[in-house]
């Protein structure tokens, strides 16, 4: 059993007799506690996708789900369902396209390293590798002569994504972007 302060993002607890996937974690310190942490953290029900915001202290010990990660990549979209399939047994998962919107501003064709969760065999998210690479469609021109300073200029993606480059990156050039971040880090 975990204390609370050991928990990350996107990890199945048991709280309350029910299995949540924690989406977001808010680390505060409020003053006048003696070195204590609050940990309140956004989690939805598998079962019922039902939102809940909860606060527990990081001494508190929870109970981790039965969680799994599958390998899978994109296969392709029905309707508003998008079908990852995974990578051993070529097993669909079918996710609701408001449930990854998210996540979907990452994943193309190309996209390696996704990874299903599953609580009790059902699918309930899915997790991103670190970095992807993709295709800027849209951006300034390019400055002839620009150095690579601070100074930046919004890149739409080919996933609709919009970073911020430097000034030398030019449409058509791929470019890898930190997940977790929403970053630009290098060009490809």
């Amino acid at each position: 059993m975990p204390k609370a302060s050991d928990i990350k993002k996107n990890a199945a607890i048991e709280f309350n007799g029910k299995t949540y996937i924690v989406r977001d974690i808010e680390r505060s310190v409020p003053q006048g506690r003696a070195g204590g942490s609050l940990y309140r953290m956004r989690m939805y029900d598998v079962v019922t996708g039902q939102k809940v915001d909860e606060t527990f202290k990081d001494s508190d010990m929870l109970d981790l789900g039965d969680l799994r990660r599958r390998d899978v990549m994109f296969s392709y979209i029905d309707g508003d369902e998008y079908v990852f399939m995974d990578n051993e047994d070529y097993t669909p998962y079918n996710f609701n396209q408001e449930n990854i919107a998210d996540e979907l501003l990452f994943i193309n064709e190309e996209t390696k390293g996704i990874q299903v969760l599953l609580v009790n065999d059902a699918p309930v998210a899915i997790e991103l590798p670190t970095n992807v690479d993709l295709e800027i469609t849209e951006t300034d021109p390019s400055i002839k002569g620009a150095s690579a300073s601070a100074r930046t200029k919004p890149a739409t993606l080919s996933t609709g994504l919009v970073v911020q480059v430097p000034e030398y990156i030019a449409t058509g050039d791929v470019i890898r972007i930190n997940t977790a971040e929403k970053k630009y880090m290098s060009r490809v």
